[in-house]
């Protein structure tokens, strides 16, 4: 098996034999020094070139360079309107390999944007990038406004509605979708913040909540996880209402914390008329 340095070692020679390609930086997760490092870490790297046509879905030199992947998924041509390209003319592969190695590649032909984001120089031919700072407060959770933090709670109870519905009318996908979606972005937002308070605002909690786990104390992980269900409507009902408690105790931690009020009305009422509609009064 492929160790990280063999990996490293292919994607700069690569590009030191490549007189087009101009840099070579590393971003992502390897890059970050907070992040847990394991097997299943990609490698994001972005090669900088002055002209990225030679390279526009370019598989002969993709499997040449870097061998054929097992599974390819190329962005900027797809169709499909839920995954649109970006169209700047850049071009990635996300490649996943036969021995678990998965590589997201990107050719770059705009100036580097140093916003911060961790990442690390692989290769700098002539000084063609400018000078790499990364700000270990990039992905740290950001403190809230109360307009934010009163709109988050609104949404989450207010969609909570929408599910009931959804339920009452047997309409199992568009309850799961809008529960899994609308509803579980605003727990997990609210989630974010009630790390971010209790650990000073200085820390991350990952991409879709991947470090909840790490920093939620083990008693409301645990409410956490059940607010996942199967298709059973009498599961699906408790994990409603683990939701609701545990964004009710988490929103109001928040808010005395940060001095907010916190609307115990919406809350109220919304879980009244769940159990109306888990009670079939309205049948």
């Amino acid at each position: 098996m492929r160790t990280e340095k063999d990996i490293l070692d292919m994607i700069v020679r690569t590009a030191k034999e490549d007189d087009r390609i101009k840099a070579v930086l590393m971003t992502g997760s390897r890059a970050d020094q907070n992040a847990p490092r394991d097997r299943y870490q990609d490698y994001d790297i972005v090669y900088f070139v002055e002209d990225a046509k030679p390279f526009f879905n370019n598989m002969n030199w993709i499997n040449d360079k870097f061998g054929i992947p097992a599974v390819l998924q190329r962005p900027e041509l797809n169709v499909h309107p839920l995954l649109p390209p970006v169209g700047d003319g850049s071009f990635t592969y996300l490649m996943l390999y036969d021995d678990g190695v998965r590589i997201d590649l990107s050719i770059e032909f705009m100036p580097y944007r140093n916003d911060g984001e961790p990442a690390i120089v692989l290769l700098d031919k002539g000084g063609f990038l400018p000078e790499i700072k990364p700000d270990e407060q990039h992905w740290y959770i950001k403190q809230p406004q109360e307009e934010i933090f009163l709109d988050t709670c609104n949404e989450f109870w207010w969609c909570l509605n929408n599910v009931a519905k959804g339920i009452g009318r047997d309409e199992l996908p568009y309850a799961k979708e809008m529960f899994d979606h609308y509803v579980r972005d605003m727990l997990n937002q609210m989630v974010s913040w009630y790390i971010g308070i209790t650990h000073d605002f200085a820390v991350s909690s990952g991409k879709m909540g991947k470090y909840f786990k790490r920093y939620l104390p083990a008693e409301l992980y645990e409410m956490y996880a059940a607010t996942y269900s199967d298709a059973s409507y009498d599961n699906f009902w408790k994990s409603i209402f683990a939701a609701g408690d545990l964004f009710r105790d988490l929103a109001e931690s928040v808010a005395k914390e940060l001095d907010f009020q916190y609307n115990k009305s919406e809350d109220e009422n919304i879980i009244r008329y769940l159990l109306d509609v888990k009670n079939k009064r309205f049948a």
